[in-house]
Formats: C-alpha cells, structure tokens, sequence
C-alpha cells in the first residue's frame, strides 16, 4: 500500500509540473514568438496610446459613431465578465431591453429592416464586430452627424468587411473599432 501510495504522489507532482507548469509556459513563448500581435491582445495603438483591442469591443454612443453590438458583459464590453445575459426569450427584462432598441433604432432610420445583431447580444457580450447590414443601417445617422455622403461612408464599410475565414468559417463582418477610427481619419 506505501508503495502505491509513493507512486501515485510522484505521479502527480511530475503531471502537475508538466502538464501545469512546463507545457503552459512553452506554449506561451512559442506564441508569443509565433503571433506575436495576437499574443499580446491585438491591441490597436495610435501615436504610443492604445485605444483597444481588435478582440474586444467597446461601446461607442456618439451619434458619430458606427455602434457596437449590445453587450451582455458586466456593465458593457468587461472582458472580466464575459458570458451572454443567459436570458430566455421570454424573460421580461430582454424583452422590455430588444423593444426599447428596436423603438431607438426606428427613430433613427425610419422604415429600414433592423440587423438582429444591433439588437442581441453574442455569446461573450465582448463582439468586436458587427454584419456589414449592421454598418448599413446606420449610414443615415452618421452621414448627417459628420456630413458625409452615404457613398462614402458605403465605400469605408467596404474597405473594412472581412469575408469568412479560410472561405467557409463565419459571416462577413465588419470591426467596429477599426471602423471608427477610420472614420476620425476622413477630411
């Protein structure tokens, strides 16, 4: 019985260094030294200041603004609580939350279909992306906030969709982020 005992100790001690300790930290550095970018967080940095993540999304509510999709996470976008609001379709409280966005969104483009992604939450309430419809729905809006045409804003939407991975994984789609921040470029 010490025998087995012994081993079965040594057995754990060595899985434990391996498996939690030596593999962690060498798939760590060939990460790092294979992805680099992606490693670190695909932060997005502009003149030495980082303004976000392309991973992550963030809320932006200026009517200057192509808007995220709505976030389950904490208290909008927090990559610490990240989870969807696990809430069934017939729970009041996201009921009461889908009409009140429908009803905004109405407002601001009058008789256009609403893209369901602008107003559900994804899975991790931390999607950095929206569908190009989403993008297109909300050209009026911005066109008149920045005066620009709507072709241009289309022909930035454009540039910014990202086709399905490898051609068959995923929608199209479009970073907020990054959207915006092209945007805050445009003379």
């Amino acid at each position: 019985m010490k025998k087995e005992l012994i081993l079965a100790l040594r057995f754990t001690l060595v899985t434990t260094l391996v498996f939690g300790l030596v593999y962690p930290l060498c798939m760590t550095g060939l990460s790092q030294l294979i992805f680099p970018k992606q490693a670190a967080g695909s932060l997005i940095e502009k003149d030495g200041r980082i303004l976000g993540s392309r991973l992550i999304g963030q809320s932006f509510t200026s009517e200057k603004y192509f808007h995220s999709r709505p976030s389950a996470a904490g208290t909008g976008y927090d990559a610490g609580a990240s989870s969807g609001s696990n809430l069934a379709p017939t729970n009041q409280a996201l009921v009461d939350r889908v009409k009140s966005d429908v009803a905004k969104l109405q407002q601001e483009n009058p008789g256009a279909a609403i893209p369901a992604d602008l107003v559900t939450a994804s899975g991790s309430g931390l999607d950095p992306e929206i569908s190009p419809a989403a993008a297109d729905f909300q050209i009026p809006r911005i066109a008149k906030a920045r005066g620009l045409s709507a072709d241009r804003l289309r022909t930035l939407i454009a540039r910014h969709t990202e086709g399905r991975s490898i051609g068959i994984f995923g929608e199209p789609r479009v970073n907020v982020l990054e959207l915006n921040l092209d945007l805050d470029s445009l003379k």
